[in-house]
C-alpha cells in the first residue's frame, strides 16, 4: 500500500464509523474530547494539511505538545459542527485533497507544519499518523474495528522519527544512551546526547538497549493510547542489551503530540 492509498483508506474507514449512526456526545476513552469533537478536529486538521500540501502558509501552534493542544482548543471553539456524518464526509474529502495537492509537487520539497519543517513526503506520514491516532480513539469509543495495522504503522515511521526531538519531555534532561528499535521489519537507532534524541538508520555505537516491539503496540504506545505496562502485559515487547532496564524508561522520555 502506498502512503497516499493509506491516507485515503484510513480517512474512509473513519468516515464509515462516523456515518453509521454515531452519537457525537460519546466520550473518548481516557480523553476529554467526545466523538464529535475528535471528528471535528480531524476535519479541521485535514483542511490544514491539505492547504500546507498545496503550498499555503498555515501557522498552527508552536510545535510543542502543549502549544498544539492550545491551538486545537481554539480551533474547535470557532468550529461548531459536530454532526458525525457531515464530519466523516469532510475527513474523506480533505484526505483526498491532500493527496491530490501533494501529487503535483516534489515530495522532497520543504514545508512548514505544526510539528516544524519537514519535506512533503514526511508531511504525508504525519497526516496518516494523525488519522490513525484519532481514528483509533473514535473506533474504541464506538466499539468498532480500529484501522491500525502493521503495514499502516510502517508508513508512519518517517514522521515518528522526525518528531522525536519535539516530543521529548523534561524527563530526558541530561540523558545519554543509545537505543536500537526493532519495529516489525523496520530498524533504526535513537541516540540521546544530553537529553536530545537523534534518530538514524544505524546506531553510531554499540546500543545500550535494543527494543523489539510489535508495530501496532509501538504506535499506540508512542501516541499515548497504550501505556508501557499494557504493552508488557500483552507480551508485545522484548528488551535486551548492556542496559536492558533503559527499555522501561524509553517511552517515559516523550510526551505524545
Amino acid at each position: 500500500m502506498t502512503p497516499e492509498d493509506a491516507i485515503v483508506a484510513t480517512a474512509d474507514r473513519i468516515a464509515e464509523l462516523l456515518e453509521a449512526g454515531a452519537d457525537p456526545h460519546t466520550p473518548l476513552r481516557g480523553a476529554e474530547w467526545t466523538v464529535g469533537e475528535a471528528a471535528a478536529h480531524l476535519a479541521l486538521a485535514g483542511k490544514l494539511m491539505a492547504d500546507i500540501g498545496a503550498g499555503e502558509d498555515r501557522p498552527y501552534g508552536d510545535g510543542t505538545p502543549s502549544g498544539l493542544a492550545a491551538a486545537n482548543r481554539a480551533a474547535l471553539d470557532l468550529f461548531p459542527q459536530r454532526d458525525p456524518a457531515v464530519l466523516g464526509a469532510e475527513i474523506s474529502v480533505t484526505a483526498r485533497a491532500f493527496v491530490a495537492a501533494a501529487a503535483d509537487r516534489d515530495p522532497r520539497q520543504a514545508v512548514l507544519t505544526p510539528m516544524g519543517p519537514m519535506d512533503l513526503s514526511t508531511l504525508g506520514s504525519y497526516l496518516l499518523t494523525h488519522l490513525l491516532g484519532h481514528g483509533y480513539d473514535i473506533a474504541v469509543a464506538l466499539r468498532g474495528p480500529h484501522m491500525v495495522d502493521r503495514d499502516m504503522v510502517a508508513l508512519t515511521l518517517p514522521f515518528m522519527r522526525q518528531a522525536m526531538p519535539r516530543a521529548v519531555n523534561a524527563g530526558a534532561a541530561g540523558h545519554h544512551a543509545c537505543y536500537l528499535l526493532r519495529i516489525g521489519r523496520a530498524r533504526f537507532a535513537v541516540t540521546f546526547a544530553d537529553g536530545v534524541p537523534t534518530a538514524a538508520d544505524t546506531p553510531p555505537r554499540r546500543p545500550d538497549c535494543t527494543i523489539a516491539i510489535d508495530p501496532v503496540a509501538f504506535l499506540l504506545l508512542a501516541l499515548g493510547r497504550w501505556t508501557a505496562p499494557t504493552v508488557m502485559a500483552r507480551a508485545k515487547v522484548v528488551v535486551w542489551g548492556r542496559k536492558p532496564w533503559l527499555g522501561l524508561r524509553f517511552p517515559l522520555l516523550f510526551t505524545a503530540p
